[in-house]
């Protein structure tokens, strides 16, 4: 009979698969290693494993004891099945742009799941690596993992992740492409594959909002990088130990949309069904392809599994809200599709400066039409009214048509955008449709900005 003993025994030898559609323009063999095979489903499940036995080894974990650390998800749940089959507790502290999937899949193995704000300082006390390291503290018996400074990491990929490319490609590799998180796939995998030849070159994606390339390019930690961003698993806004800069021969960049797009187009074009920084590698493949020569083996690693992503990049509904969503934008009324149905918010000539106050108010608003009997006659905005305010601090109680300015622009349904667009000045920060019902629909500045893709 040939069975695992449990379940970390079918941990690693994930498959190569030629990529083909996707990369129909890089002018090289490119290669897939799909970590998704793995039990856990991701790249992580490696060093959850090295990293515990390892801390086992040495005693910094003791039976019993609880496991913390400071994840995006997926080496929560490579922790996670390690931690079952070894009878250790687990707490995961994740921050909150990481997708719900990740968070509901860590406790449906038995993390204790803490989320923290992402748009912090590192050495902010709400951040997830502070949060991590107070929990350490405060947790009788605990291990406090830190896979971005704990070398095992990288280490569990130089033996197993490295050693498994070479063998796959038959020593004929020449670039190696992944995302740089904690750093140690790429630092693993490269000193591996560079030990074996000097001559592959090892290429890291990051995204905007990360430190990595310009620091790997000037030597400059540049804190004016850092910002949030969506991309999941990849980029940092501190400097892991597992970042081995000197085995990395560059970097390149891609935006969050690049990265949900092509995440999208590898389950359509290739029927791989991967993870948010797999659509980020691809668009960096393709930033890269003139280093690609015909006779090239490029290997390109995809870190985890789509199924984490259902609720984010696989949804049309949160694609489209970011502006990610690949929609054609022609026409006036395209640009007001998600929200056409929604009642105009008006004001009439009569009516006081406060009523138009209380209604910006109440719709989240900051443009409302006014009307009299024969239909739009003028318009304020919450410039207008700041301005009137500024003036006369009785304005509230003054007519609307005493602050009103000039009507907002009325076109048909079928106008193009560009000419809607033009529309909108200093002066004039809304347009106003007319639809097939008679009724009217405000455009406004940021539906025209939201519609650019």
């Amino acid at each position: 009979m040939d069975f695992s003993k449990n379940i970390l025994e079918t941990i690693g030898n994930t498959p190569l698969v030629k990529l083909n559609k996707i990369v129909a323009e890089i002018d090289a063999l490119v290669l897939a290693k799909v970590e998704t095979f793995n039990p856990g489903n991701s790249v992580k499940d490696r060093m959850a494993v090295k990293m515990i036995e390892d801390a086992e080894a040495d005693g910094r974990l003791q039976p019993g004891g609880t496991i913390i650390e400071g994840t995006s998800g997926n080496t929560g749940m490579g922790l996670a099945l390690v931690a079952i089959i070894k009878g250790y507790k687990l707490i995961c502290v994740i921050s909150d742009k990481q997708s719900k999937e990740k968070m509901d899949i860590l406790r449906a193995v038995g993390a204790k799941v803490v989320v923290c704000p992402t748009d912090v300082e590192p050495t902010d006390p709400r951040s997830y690596y502070s949060v991590s390291k107070r929990l350490a503290l405060e947790t009788p018996n605990s291990w406090y993992v830190n896979q971005y400074d704990n070398m095992s990491n990288s280490l569990a990929h130089y033996e197993q992740t490295g050693p498994e490319i070479w063998r796959q490609t038959d020593g004929k590799i020449t670039h190696f492409v992944v995302g740089v998180g904690t750093g140690g796939t790429i630092s693993g995998v490269g000193k591996y594959l560079k030990e074996k030849n000097p001559n592959i070159k090892i290429w890291g994606i990051d995204t905007y909002g990360s430190v990595f390339k310009k620091y790997h390019e000037t030597g400059i930690f540049d804190e004016n990088e850092i910002y949030s961003y969506i991309t999941e698993g990849i980029g940092e806004d501190i400097l892991p130990k597992n970042v081995d800069f000197s085995l990395i021969d560059g970097f390149t960049k891609v935006t969050d949309k690049d990265a949900a797009v092509y995440t999208r187009k590898i389950a359509l074009e290739e029927a791989i069904f991967v993870g948010n920084s797999a659509g980020a590698c691809i668009k960096g493949l393709l930033q890269l392809k003139e280093h690609f020569k015909p006779d090239d083996v490029v290997v390109v690693l995809f870190h985890d599994s789509g199924s984490r992503y259902v609720g984010k990049m696989f949804n049309d509904d949160w694609m489209r809200e970011r502006g990610f969503l690949e929609e054609n934008v022609t026409k006036a009324e395209d640009v007001i599709k998600d929200h056409i149905d929604k009642e105009l918010i008006v004001v009439r000539t009569e009516e006081l400066v406060s009523h138009a106050i209380e209604r910006m108010r109440k719709y989240k608003i900051s443009q409302i039409p006014v009307v009299d009997i024969n239909g739009f006659v003028g318009s304020v905005d919450e410039t207008d009214l700041f301005r009137s305010y500024v003036a006369d601090k009785n304005v509230a109680e003054k007519p609307i048509k005493e602050v009103m300015g000039k009507p907002f622009p009325i076109v048909k349904m079928g106008t193009p955008i560009e000419e809607v667009s033009k529309l909108f000045t200093k002066e004039n920060d809304a347009v106003l449709i007319e639809l097939e019902n008679g009724n009217h629909h405000i455009i406004t500045k940021y539906d025209i900005i939201g519609s650019i893709k």
